[in-house]
Protein backbone atom coordinates (compact mmCIF):
# COMPACT_ATOMS: atom_id res chain seq x y z
CA UNK A 1 0.00 0.00 0.00
CA UNK A 2 0.93 3.43 -0.64
CA UNK A 3 0.62 6.71 1.09
CA UNK A 4 0.56 8.72 -2.10
CA UNK A 5 -2.24 11.84 -2.33
CA UNK A 6 -5.13 10.59 -4.22
CA UNK A 7 -5.88 12.19 -7.60
CA UNK A 8 -9.28 13.13 -8.07
CA UNK A 9 -10.30 14.71 -11.34
CA UNK A 10 -13.62 16.09 -10.55
CA UNK A 11 -15.68 16.70 -14.11
CA UNK A 12 -18.26 19.39 -14.96
CA UNK A 13 -20.67 18.04 -17.13
CA UNK A 14 -22.66 20.69 -18.20
CA UNK A 15 -21.55 22.55 -20.99
CA UNK A 16 -24.72 25.15 -21.41
CA UNK A 17 -24.91 28.59 -21.41
CA UNK A 18 -25.63 30.25 -18.39
CA UNK A 19 -25.26 26.78 -16.24
CA UNK A 20 -25.78 25.80 -12.96
CA UNK A 21 -23.06 23.64 -12.57
CA UNK A 22 -20.53 25.70 -12.32
CA UNK A 23 -22.14 26.70 -8.48
CA UNK A 24 -22.71 23.34 -7.62
CA UNK A 25 -19.01 22.24 -8.69
CA UNK A 26 -17.14 24.87 -6.80
CA UNK A 27 -18.70 24.28 -3.73
CA UNK A 28 -17.78 20.36 -4.12
CA UNK A 29 -14.23 21.06 -5.58
CA UNK A 30 -14.20 23.09 -1.52
CA UNK A 31 -15.46 20.19 0.07
CA UNK A 32 -12.82 17.71 -1.57
CA UNK A 33 -10.25 20.09 -0.88
CA UNK A 34 -10.60 19.65 2.72
CA UNK A 35 -10.04 16.01 2.71
CA UNK A 36 -6.57 15.70 3.53
CA UNK A 37 -5.46 12.56 1.81
CA UNK A 38 -6.63 14.37 -1.99
CA UNK A 39 -5.04 16.32 -4.76
CA UNK A 40 -8.27 18.10 -6.57
CA UNK A 41 -8.06 18.51 -10.71
CA UNK A 42 -11.15 20.21 -12.05
CA UNK A 43 -12.14 18.92 -15.83
CA UNK A 44 -14.65 21.24 -17.34
CA UNK A 45 -16.00 19.67 -20.48
CA UNK A 46 -17.46 23.87 -21.08
CA UNK A 47 -13.52 24.10 -21.92
CA UNK A 48 -12.19 20.79 -22.83
CA UNK A 49 -14.30 21.33 -25.80
CA UNK A 50 -14.53 17.53 -26.84
CA UNK A 51 -15.48 17.01 -30.19
CA UNK A 52 -18.66 14.60 -30.35
CA UNK A 53 -17.34 12.68 -33.74
CA UNK A 54 -15.06 10.21 -32.97
CA UNK A 55 -12.60 9.09 -35.39
CA UNK A 56 -11.97 5.52 -36.57
CA UNK A 57 -10.06 2.94 -35.25
CA UNK A 58 -6.62 3.47 -35.41
CA UNK A 59 -6.74 7.11 -36.41
CA UNK A 60 -5.05 9.48 -34.42
CA UNK A 61 -7.44 11.52 -31.89
CA UNK A 62 -8.03 15.27 -32.08
CA UNK A 63 -5.46 17.47 -29.92
CA UNK A 64 -8.64 18.30 -27.47
CA UNK A 65 -9.14 14.68 -26.62
CA UNK A 66 -5.21 14.02 -26.59
CA UNK A 67 -4.83 16.98 -23.81
CA UNK A 68 -7.32 15.74 -21.80
CA UNK A 69 -5.89 11.95 -21.98
CA UNK A 70 -3.30 12.11 -19.20
CA UNK A 71 -5.34 13.97 -17.09
CA UNK A 72 -7.73 11.20 -16.59
CA UNK A 73 -4.62 8.44 -17.00
CA UNK A 74 -3.48 10.03 -13.96
CA UNK A 75 -6.57 10.12 -11.90
CA UNK A 76 -7.24 7.64 -9.29
CA UNK A 77 -10.77 8.47 -8.87
CA UNK A 78 -13.57 10.72 -10.31
CA UNK A 79 -16.47 12.87 -9.76
CA UNK A 80 -18.93 13.59 -12.14
CA UNK A 81 -20.83 16.36 -11.31
CA UNK A 82 -24.27 16.46 -13.95
CA UNK A 83 -27.48 17.93 -14.29
CA UNK A 84 -30.39 15.87 -15.78
CA UNK A 85 -31.12 16.83 -19.36
CA UNK A 86 -34.96 14.99 -20.58
CA UNK A 87 -34.18 12.31 -17.63
CA UNK A 88 -31.10 11.50 -18.58
CA UNK A 89 -27.10 12.98 -18.34
CA UNK A 90 -25.84 15.72 -20.67
CA UNK A 91 -24.34 14.63 -24.09
CA UNK A 92 -20.86 15.99 -23.30
CA UNK A 93 -20.66 13.33 -20.65
CA UNK A 94 -21.23 10.37 -22.70
CA UNK A 95 -18.58 11.80 -25.33
CA UNK A 96 -16.25 12.29 -22.99
CA UNK A 97 -16.67 8.20 -21.78
CA UNK A 98 -16.60 7.52 -25.39
CA UNK A 99 -13.51 9.13 -26.22
CA UNK A 100 -11.40 7.22 -23.39
CA UNK A 101 -10.89 3.66 -22.71
CA UNK A 102 -7.98 2.60 -20.68
CA UNK A 103 -8.09 5.57 -18.41
CA UNK A 104 -11.14 4.48 -16.83
CA UNK A 105 -10.29 0.93 -16.02
CA UNK A 106 -10.19 -0.20 -12.46
CA UNK A 107 -11.32 3.05 -10.86
CA UNK A 108 -13.97 4.55 -8.78
CA UNK A 109 -16.67 7.21 -9.80
CA UNK A 110 -18.78 9.24 -7.50
CA UNK A 111 -21.54 11.77 -8.47
CA UNK A 112 -22.99 15.29 -7.29
CA UNK A 113 -25.96 15.87 -9.35
CA UNK A 114 -28.63 18.32 -9.39
CA UNK A 115 -31.84 18.94 -11.20
CA UNK A 116 -35.85 19.46 -10.55
CA UNK A 117 -37.65 17.41 -8.00
CA UNK A 118 -35.52 14.10 -8.68
CA UNK A 119 -32.21 16.24 -8.12
CA UNK A 120 -30.32 14.89 -11.02
CA UNK A 121 -30.54 11.12 -9.84
CA UNK A 122 -32.16 9.72 -13.40
CA UNK A 123 -29.06 10.96 -14.99
CA UNK A 124 -26.90 9.08 -12.16
CA UNK A 125 -28.48 5.57 -12.66
CA UNK A 126 -28.63 6.00 -16.36
CA UNK A 127 -24.29 6.88 -16.35
CA UNK A 128 -23.75 3.97 -13.98
CA UNK A 129 -24.00 1.28 -16.93
CA UNK A 130 -22.55 3.57 -18.91
CA UNK A 131 -18.95 3.43 -16.46
CA UNK A 132 -19.87 0.00 -16.05
CA UNK A 133 -18.99 -0.55 -19.44
CA UNK A 134 -15.49 1.11 -19.57
CA UNK A 135 -14.32 -0.99 -16.39
CA UNK A 136 -15.04 1.95 -14.01
CA UNK A 137 -16.94 1.25 -10.65
CA UNK A 138 -19.57 3.75 -9.61
CA UNK A 139 -19.89 4.29 -5.89
CA UNK A 140 -23.04 3.82 -3.79
CA UNK A 141 -23.47 7.37 -2.04
CA UNK A 142 -24.31 10.40 -3.96
CA UNK A 143 -24.72 13.99 -2.95
CA UNK A 144 -27.85 15.79 -5.17
CA UNK A 145 -29.56 18.74 -5.21
CA UNK A 146 -33.35 18.86 -5.92
CA UNK A 147 -34.69 21.99 -6.75
CA UNK A 148 -30.91 23.09 -6.88
CA UNK A 149 -31.51 26.65 -8.08
CA UNK A 150 -33.44 27.25 -4.57
CA UNK A 151 -30.81 25.55 -2.26
CA UNK A 152 -27.97 27.60 -2.79
CA UNK A 153 -27.11 31.22 -1.61
CA UNK A 154 -25.48 34.11 -3.55
CA UNK A 155 -22.42 33.66 -2.34
CA UNK A 156 -22.44 29.56 -3.77
CA UNK A 157 -23.30 27.86 -0.67
CA UNK A 158 -26.04 25.31 -0.07
CA UNK A 159 -28.36 26.75 2.82
CA UNK A 160 -28.64 23.46 4.27
CA UNK A 161 -24.57 23.89 4.57
CA UNK A 162 -24.12 21.39 7.56
CA UNK A 163 -26.30 18.22 5.89
CA UNK A 164 -24.63 19.00 2.28
CA UNK A 165 -21.20 19.00 3.44
CA UNK A 166 -21.93 15.88 5.76
CA UNK A 167 -23.16 14.00 2.45
CA UNK A 168 -20.12 14.88 1.20
CA UNK A 169 -17.84 13.67 3.47
CA UNK A 170 -20.08 10.51 2.74
CA UNK A 171 -19.20 10.60 -0.63
CA UNK A 172 -15.46 11.35 -0.89
CA UNK A 173 -15.06 8.55 2.45
CA UNK A 174 -16.28 5.74 0.31
CA UNK A 175 -14.39 7.11 -2.88
CA UNK A 176 -11.17 7.40 -1.36
CA UNK A 177 -11.61 3.90 0.15
CA UNK A 178 -12.41 2.92 -3.36
CA UNK A 179 -9.85 4.71 -4.39
CA UNK A 180 -6.73 3.46 -2.43
CA UNK A 181 -8.34 -0.18 -2.61
CA UNK A 182 -7.98 -0.71 -6.64
CA UNK A 183 -4.77 1.69 -7.16
CA UNK A 184 -2.98 -1.04 -4.82
CA UNK A 185 -4.74 -4.03 -6.64
CA UNK A 186 -3.46 -2.21 -10.35
CA UNK A 187 -0.19 -1.69 -8.80
CA UNK A 188 -0.06 -5.47 -7.87
CA UNK A 189 -2.38 -7.55 -10.43
CA UNK A 190 -2.33 -4.94 -13.88
CA UNK A 191 -5.93 -4.95 -15.31
CA UNK A 192 -6.98 -6.72 -18.13
CA UNK A 193 -10.03 -6.35 -20.35
CA UNK A 194 -10.99 -9.18 -22.74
Amino acid sequence: MTDERLRLVVIIGSTREGRFGSTVADWFVGEAKQHADMEVDVLDLADAALPDRLTGYGQPVPPQVAAVAPRLAAADAFVVVTPEYNHSYPAPLKTLVDWYGPEWQAKPVAFVSYGGMSGGLRAVEHLRPVFAEVHATTVRDTVSFHGAWARFGDEGRPFEEAECSAAAKTLLDQLAWWAVALRDARAARPYVTG
